[in-house]
């Protein structure tokens, strides 16, 4: 059940990734969060209010009030960091969150087999690879790069904490994913009002992109979708396992890449892509 969901967080994380990205080659990088979770937010609303989950309103949220401040933090930090680049090398340090959440669970308590322990190594080791280090030729990477890229990496690995915490049931999963979108929009849109007040443009020059709505709503409504599953692998297992099979979006962004944009996969890419397919099978079997 914990692989499962898991891996289905992974999936959809990566995909909404993936579009993100394609998004954000047209349109603002923060333009596109934004607007892509107020897309999610209205939906999440309708969500809440048709299973009555205002029942489920307690002190709890704010734990997801926490994570809709740490979410569009870490995202503009890792987008800066993208755009210093090197891209290779920015991608896959933004994975190293993972030890945030593997961090609190083993705070808690819990102590992953031996088996779940050597999944673990590889999976890591699997996902830093396939995120597609510049191993030869690549100008080294920036201070600030690297210290942003820290920053939205632990950022990450926070929100997996913090949102994990925010509910027990399924009504409550839906109430505390939109209080997390509303407070990501009104982050986003603070920063958004922010940088318009500096002068930065904050559309493309055609002025708002109405046809990729239908792109910023998958985008938005994947990430909504890959933060429940994940809270449920949370639930239903060791959090450690959870949030390292969850972890492996890279792989899926590539191989996304590969398949659409007909991006070329290096050797080091599709050696990473293997290992976190073993270490996904060793934590599974664990």
């Amino acid at each position: 059940m914990t692989a499962l969901f898991a891996l289905a967080t992974s999936l959809l994380w990566g995909l909404a990734d993936f579009g993100g990205g394609l998004l954000t080659r047209r349109t603002p990088a923060l333009t596109v969060v934004v607007v892509s979770q107020a897309i999610a937010a209205v939906v999440l609303g309708v969500i809440v209010v048709f299973t009555g989950a205002w029942s489920e309103a307690g002190d709890q949220l704010w734990f997801a009030a926490a994570a809709g401040v740490v979410g569009p933090i870490a995202l503009i930090c890792f987008y800066k960091a993208l755009a210093l680049g090197p891209m290779g090398v920015v991608s896959p340090l933004g994975t190293v969150g993972v030890a945030v959440p593997v961090g609190v669970g083993l705070f808690l308590g819990e102590r992953p087999g031996l088996m779940q322990v050597a999944g673990i190594a590889v999976a890591v080791l699997g996902v830093v690879l396939a995120g597609g280090p510049q191993l030869r030729g690549a100008p080294p990477v920036q201070r600030q790069a690297i210290l942003l890229t820290l920053i939205a990496a632990f950022g990450f690995g926070a929100v997996f904490a913090l949102i994990a915490e925010a509910s027990t049931t399924t009504t409550g999963l839906f109430l505390a994913l939109f209080v997390q979108r509303v407070v990501n929009v009104g982050a986003g849109g603070l920063a958004l009002y922010a940088s318009s007040r500096r002068g930065v443009a904050t559309l493309p020059e055609g002025g708002f992109p109405w046809r990729s709505l239908p792109a910023l709503g998958f985008v938005g409504l994947a990430d909504v979708a890959a933060n429940g599953t994940y809270v449920v692998a949370a639930h239903h297992g060791p959090v450690t396992v959870a949030a390292v099979l969850a972890s492996l979006y890279p792989v899926v962004t590539a191989l996304a890449a590969r398949g659409i944009l007909r991006e070329r996969l290096r050797a080091v890419q599709a050696a990473g892509a293997g290992l976190a397919l073993v270490g996904t099978l060793l934590l599974a079997t664990g």
